[in-house]
């Protein structure tokens, strides 16, 4: 008998693709494809037949596809031109990523944008043997890991600041709170990043966020951490309370800075330190508030004053009350002459909206007839 060639390629951890090195093939050759591999023959560039893991006989009945182009030869051991590509389609679970950069969050609670590292790791393995070699591979004879770790990293980092923001927004969360959510945050980016693989055939199996850090001395989180401090404090004392007890900071710090005056101290208390709108609207909210506040009445209404034309000479100003004491004691009628701020010109005091009421009804109605 003779004896068979042998198409195969050995699993590696370190190779996705593997292109057998012969393109010459015979007819009656063994194809063996280890477990977690797929074999696909290749022609023109194009995909045909595919064989997962075990042991087969090349001959024409099992790869039809290819048989329609290459037209092989009936029975024999012939040779014929055609690729066979191995894909590795073992779990890869130890794959690093990290950021270089801080990632800038905006802390969806506060709106501090605070800088945040973070790094972790995440398996993946090739669902999509063809997607792959499409996507991916196109006429490279071999496509390490690595090349899939490096592509996938930058993939990750420019999405995680959304994926991270997000989810806080979603859970009502600081970036205070953020170590304590790392396995949810870890799932959630797994479901965010899932869809971005499948793209390129590439399933991912899991998805862990390690550690994410914040440096506790950056101005950014210290910023964080006092609008936290504003925001319990609020919350402990009340706001009427806290606007009145920043209010008292406010005059304090005026009274210490002659020359700024009580407004440099507010603007100062309102700027903050440049925190976006957290602890720096918080205080500058305090200061104009607690000036209104409900403890203190508001000012008196202003009266109008009114002036009278009486035997040719004008009196006034006058309140409202003492024109209708002049009414009672009949020292005006209804033809008098007034005038007040509004006026074009003097006008009958009983065509005044202001004192109509007095002279309603002031003749008695007409006798029923009989």
């Amino acid at each position: 008998m003779p004896i068979l060639d042998v198409v195969k390629c050995e699993v590696s951890d370190t190779e996705l693709v593997s292109k057998f090195p012969s393109d010459k093939i015979r007819l009656g050759s063994q194809l063996v494809v280890y477990s977690g591999q797929t074999a696909i023959f290749v022609k023109g560039g194009k995909f045909y037949d595919e064989f997962g893991s075990g042991t087969y006989a090349i001959k024409t009945e099992n790869i039809p596809l290819l048989d329609k182009v290459v037209n092989l030869p009936f029975g024999g051991d012939s040779p014929f031109q055609a690729e066979v590509w191995f894909v590795n389609q073992i779990s890869l679970l130890d794959c690093k990523w990290g950021t270089q950069t801080p990632l800038q969050i905006e802390d969806p609670k506060y709106d501090v944008i605070v800088p945040v590292r973070a790094f972790g790791q995440y398996g993946f393995r090739i669902e999509q043997p063809r997607t792959f070699l499409e996507k991916l591979v196109g006429n490279m004879s071999s496509f390490a890991v690595d090349k899939v770790v490096s592509y996938f990293r930058g993939i990750i980092l420019s999405k995680l600041t959304t994926i991270i923001y997000d989810k806080l927004k979603e859970e009502g969360l600081s970036v205070l709170n953020i170590n304590s959510q790392v396995e949810v945050l870890s799932e959630y980016a797994k479901e965010c990043l899932k869809e971005v693989f499948m793209r390129y055939g590439i399933g991912i199996e899991m998805f862990n966020i390690i550690s994410i850090a914040v440096k506790e001395d950056d101005p950014s989180f210290l910023n964080l951490k006092d609008a936290k401090d504003a925001a319990a404090e609020i919350k402990i004392m009340g706001e009427k309370n806290y606007r009145l007890s920043r209010s008292f900071d406010v005059l304090d710090a005026a009274a210490e800075n002659e020359s700024g005056g009580a407004m440099n101290a507010a603007l100062g208390l309102g700027a903050g330190v440049g925190i976006g709108g957290a602890v720096g609207t918080m205080a500058a909210k305090t200061f104009s508030n607690s000036l209104a506040s409900d403890d203190v009445p508001p000012p008196l209404p202003k009266t109008t004053s009114y002036y009278l034309g009486i035997q040719g000479k004008q009196i006034g100003p006058m309140e409202f009350d003492s024109v209708c004491k002049k009414y009672s004691s009949n020292e005006i009628n209804a033809d008098t002459l007034v005038w007040k701020k509004g006026l074009k010109s003097w006008i009958k005091i009983s065509d005044m909206e202001d004192f109509k009421h007095l002279f309603e009804n002031e003749c008695p109605p007409p006798l029923p007839s009989l």
